[in-house]
């Protein structure tokens, strides 16, 4: 199990790595990167702390703390990626939204087009 514990704080390590270096580069947002150094922090510290995994494996009720470790990365991700799904429905709401009121101005900016050349003696 140890060797297990040890390729998970090296994967949560990368993914920390990784999302700081994102971010470094402005590939991802501030508030989008949170969630996932929260993740990553997450499993990097349920995988070196015995006592707290423990823990975790009491409450959750199981014997073994590998599968608390699986159960609550797979939960703390579920929570991530809900947490995306979120943020997607409501950017694709607001570009509904945006082009809805582009086309609309398109519209008004036609109608004053035709006004204006009918307007015009000629």
């Amino acid at each position: 199990m140890d060797r297990f514990l040890d390729v998970v704080a090296v994967l949560s390590g990368a993914l920390i790595v990784v999302v700081l270096g994102s971010l470094r580069r402005e590939h991802i947002r501030v508030e989008y990167s949170v969630s996932w150094l929260a993740a990553g922090v997450t499993m990097l510290v349920l995988s070196q702390s015995d006592t707290l995994l423990g823990a975790v494996a009491a409450f959750v009720g199981v014997a073994e703390p590998a599968l608390a470790l699986l159960f609550t990365g797979f939960s703390v991700f579920l929570l991530v990626f809900y947490r995306f799904s979120m943020i997607i429905s409501t950017l694709r709401d607001a570009n509904i939204a945006l082009t809805q009121r582009v086309a609309i101005l398109e519209y008004q900016v036609e109608s004053l087009h035709e006004e204006r050349e009918t307007s015009q003696p000629g």
